[in-house]
């Protein structure tokens, strides 16, 4: 089964997104037939068939994996507050030795490495070093003292990948979450090379939440879409995409860039009124850069926008405008799992889908969405479209204050992905930012670059211009013009 196989017309990046996809899909069969309880048992042999072994060592160990995927795409470890979870049986094909004494070693008479280590963990045979990888803590002071740099280290991916050092490395060589430091961005679970750490689903909920609507009048599900959805199925036109998610039973299909109108508004406003007394305000759509401030930065958690994400904008209308709604955010990001569970936001979105659930979802339903005719999708405005690439919330901002003329001096700085972040925080930390407002976009690209994206490539953000343009309404006001967003609840701890 090769890198580039499809089904019906979708591409992979890998085979860690093929293999996830599978999960999903046969889960997702299955709970629609509504016969998940019975044959669950049935999928291992379904995604690895045998007798040869795809990935793994055995056919065995790769229908075990399997299993502990079922569990996530079922909605894994209830008893873990975290939506990433690590599956063990799958976290043992990395380098388990980090630290290695590579041939430049010169077998020199100062041992500095030996006198560094801490725990005694390295030797000499022949006046060369030799690191002993039982002893071994994977400190790094070795490295940092060898003045040939003769020893190399072969950080994990996934412990590379994390921007708040919330992975270690167990006793048993396994990948452990320090919840306590992750702000679930996703990063660990795109660039692990073996799809060892996940994110949960509530794929099944879904389902089940929709097969409910069909017969029940009073329960009606709006899906909620990310704008990042426009460089997502490249196979088939955007109103092609919201027929299909028509088609699994949602009433109606809702831009989040409505709710990105609704917000670029209000944080203008409250840009204007709180700038003079707070000096600098960071953005607050992007969960993942707010969870990074307040765990990394709380001295500047005061300076963060008090206005709600778009998604939440948008829920809020939804069901203030219909009180039998139910809402699911489908999207690239995997923190929005989180978002929705914090205590003053939730309730507002029963669930988060991604978009690699959406695709699993679609196939597993049959709807072949190249082929459905296309539909309606025109709720937003060219600035509330283009918030799904960096720099695109600035640009909205700045739209509204000056088409609103709000007298106030704008001076934004877009962060592209969690490094720019962190460099700009350092710098606001101590007043030496030459900016006013941050927009912090964790993912490289924006949310384009969402970890649950079906691919990341350079042509995203053109997609995303293009989308915006397709909009029949160009500027905020005229987006927001019908809607009634008077009374509605944007502020945070604020229900």
């Amino acid at each position: 089964m090769g890198i580039e196989e499809r089904y019906y017309m979708r591409k992979f990046e890998s085979q860690v997104q093929l293999i996830k996809y599978e999960v999903l899909r046969e889960v997702s069969r299955l709970a629609l037939e509504g016969r998940l309880d019975e044959s669950l048992d049935s999928i291992p042999s379904i995604i690895d068939p045998g007798p040869e072994p795809r990935t793994r060592c055995c056919i065995y160990k790769e229908r075990a994996i399997t299993v502990e995927r079922i569990k996530l795409a079922m909605g894994g470890d209830k008893s873990n507050p975290n939506i990433v979870e690590v599956l063990e049986t799958a976290c043992d094909s990395c380098p388990i030795n980090r630290f290695v004494v590579t041939e430049a070693c010169r077998g020199c008479l100062a041992h500095r490495c030996y006198d560094a280590c801490p725990v005694d963990a390295i030797h000499f045979v022949g006046h060369r070093a030799y690191i002993n990888p039982n002893k071994c803590i994977e400190c790094g002071k070795c490295k940092e003292v060898c003045p040939y740099n003769a020893i190399s280290d072969v950080m994990r991916p996934c412990k590379r990948a994390c921007p708040t050092s919330a992975l270690s490395i167990n006793e048993e060589k396994k990948a452990v979450i320090d919840n306590e430091k992750c702000i679930q961005c996703g990063a660990c679970v795109y660039q692990c090379p073996f799809g060892a750490v996940m994110d949960k689903s509530s794929i099944v909920e879904i389902i089940e939440m929709l097969k409910k609507a069909r017969y029940d009048k009073d329960t009606k599900v709006y899906a909620v879409i990310a704008p990042a959805i426009s460089s997502q199925f490249t196979y088939a036109k955007i109103g092609q995409v919201v027929n299909g998610i028509k088609k699994l039973g949602f009433h109606n299909v809702v831009e989040a860039a409505l709710g990105a109108d609704i917000i670029a508004k209000h944080e203008a406003i409250e840009f204007s009124q709180n700038i003079e007394s707070q000096k600098i305000m960071t953005s607050s759509c992007c969960p993942a850069f707010v969870s990074f401030i307040k765990k990394n930065y709380p001295m500047l958690e005061s300076k963060i926008s008090h206005s709600v994400s778009p998604m939440i904008a948008v829920s809020r209308l939804i069901k203030n405008t219909d009180e039998n709604a139910k809402v699911v955010f489908i999207g690239p990001c995997i923190a929005k799992k989180m978002e929705i569970r914090e205590d003053d936001l939730s309730g507002s979105v029963d669930f988060v889908m991604t978009f690699e659930e959406l695709a699993a979802l679609l196939d597993a339903a049959d709807i072949k969405i190249e082929y459905c005719d296309e539909a309606v999708l025109d709720n937003a405005s060219f600035f509330g479209r283009i918030f799904a690439r960096t720099g695109g919330l600035s640009e909205a901002v700045r739209h509204v204050i000056e088409a609103d003329s709000i007298d106030v001096v704008f001076k934004p700085i877009s962060c592209d992905g969690i490094k720019e972040c962190d460099k700009a925080l350092k710098l606001a930390r101590v007043n030496k930012l030459d900016a006013n407002f941050i927009e912090g976009m964790v993912c490289v690209g924006g949310c384009i670059g969402g970890a649950a994206s079906l691919h990341h490539g350079p042509k995203d953000r053109n997609e995303v211009d293009k989308y915006g343009k397709l909009a029949i309404e160009k500027g905020v006001n005229d987006s927001l013009r019908v809607f009634d967003i008077a009374n509605l609840v944007l502020d945070r701890n604020t229900k």
